[in-house]
């Protein structure tokens, strides 16, 4: 009887209590600015820690509506990519293997046997060539936005590069704001759009180059490299029918359909994305 009764006085178990901390980590180009969220055990003896990677004239924090809610069980790191955000630049024009290689010093500064990868857009294409480079230490592959022009594509997008901050007018401003707007989501909200649009103003050129790079990325001839399991989200966006190229190319790939969302996935439907990914990453 008293052992009952003093069981019932046993604490009930608290959730984790999710840190997100930013901080700088040193790669071939200079310092990464990164944020993390880790769970209160430090998240080292948890599940595999995930690194996320956002697109052209972006930064990581695209990722910080769903940095606390996969920080539960597992460390979670968002940096922003070379010449974005708050990372030093590249010193020439970085090719996207380049960028891959940058964000292999900050994994190898981990000193982390085992890493999953989130890539959006852009950042799809670095966490492939970080999977090639790496098969032994990246597990598993989660993309969106996957960029497969076709050649006609590629050679017409790459004669009208946007390069918004240019003009003093400011119109180009303005037109990049509009571009912004039509691309909007289901449910994106706003100050997500104003982030963005101050994202690639703060990029600039590097941001512009980075484009470059992405969309001269030979991505039907290196997907096929990628030997570890991955996942393309296809979202209702402009990148919808490049998702099916993308998955056909992947050895290991399968496909989500998500005709729901569009960009701004992750501001509009962080539990939603958060559910796909743990999903995935947990198998």
């Amino acid at each position: 009887m008293i052992q009952a009764k003093y069981r019932n006085r046993l604490p009930l178990p608290q959730p984790a209590v999710v840190h997100v901390r930013r901080s700088y980590a040193e790669s071939r180009y200079g310092q990464i600015h990164l944020s993390t969220a880790y769970p209160s055990g430090g998240g080292f003896d948890e599940r595999t820690p995930v690194v996320c990677l956002h697109h052209s004239g972006g930064s990581g924090r695209l990722f910080s509506p769903i940095l606390r809610e996969l920080g539960h069980d597992r460390s979670v790191y968002a940096p922003d990519l070379p010449g974005h955000g708050y990372s030093d630049p590249a010193t020439s024009k970085a090719t996207v293997a380049d960028l891959a290689a940058a964000i292999g010093d900050f994994v190898d500064s981990l000193r982390l046997r085992s890493v999953d990868l989130a890539g959006y857009q852009l950042g799809a294409l670095v966490a492939a060539e970080l999977a090639i480079a790496r098969p032994q230490m990246i597990r598993r592959v989660l993309l969106w936005g996957v960029p497969s022009y076709s050649a006609q594509d590629r050679s017409a997008l790459l004669q009208n590069v946007p390069s918004p901050g240019t003009r003093e007018d400011g119109s180009d401003v303005s037109e990049e704001w509009k571009r912004t707007l039509e691309r909007r989501g289901p449910g994106a909200p706003i100050s997500a759009l104003t982030e963005e649009l101050s994202d690639r103003l703060r990029a600039g050129a590097a941001g512009t180059r980075a484009f470059t790079s992405m969309l001269e990325f030979p991505t039907s001839e290196r997907l096929p490299l990628v030997k570890q399991s991955a996942l393309v989200l296809r979202l209702k966006d402009e990148f919808w029918e490049h998702s099916g190229r993308a998955r056909a190319s992947l050895p290991n790939g399968s496909m989500l359909d998500l005709p729901d969302y569009g960009q701004g996935f992750l501001s509009a439907a962080p539990q939603r994305f958060t559910s796909v990914a743990r999903e995935f990453f947990d198998r």
